[in-house]
């Protein structure tokens, strides 16, 4: 059976996180059935790398604040957690699934896909993030 996804509710998911007057950073996406639903939203992220588990599979959208000395502002990243002891065919067709989640989850400055759970700390993320965002102020500082 195709996957579906849930446009609405996700799309609310999204948007709570893209929302600047909410405290909300993160929201997870998971198959139930043949169907992406949110999983989750949260202001923490250790919450929802709990949500990572070695026999899941599941899609994230994090807000990150990056920045230097001259200027902070938010970076949105899309998370494809694989987990360990997900088969080789949920593995394959994650892949082509991740195409209904684009059509709600559109902007955000870097993607991951991510079955190593080292690879989902959180200065890991941050280091990639600001690596994508250009210029870098900070080493005036040093």
């Amino acid at each position: 059976m195709a996957t579906q996804i849930d446009k609405e509710a996700c799309r609310e998911a999204y948007n709570q996180v893209r929302d600047d007057n909410t405290e909300t950073n993160w929201a997870a996406f998971k198959y139930e059935g043949s169907t992406i639903v949110p999983a989750g939203l949260g202001t923490d992220y250790e919450d929802f790398k709990k949500l990572c588990a070695d026999d899941g599979r599941l899609f994230g959208f994090v807000r990150f604040t990056t920045g230097d000395a001259m200027s902070k502002r938010a970076k949105f990243t899309l998370i494809t957690w694989i987990g360990e002891n997900v088969s080789g065919l949920q593995r394959a067709k994650i892949s082509t699934d991740k195409t209904l989640v684009k059509d709600v989850v559109q902007n955000f400055a870097k993607e991951f896909m991510i079955s190593d759970p080292r690879e989902l700390e959180e200065e890991y993320l941050r280091m990639e993030l600001k690596k994508a965002g250009g210029a870098n102020y900070d080493a005036q500082a040093e």
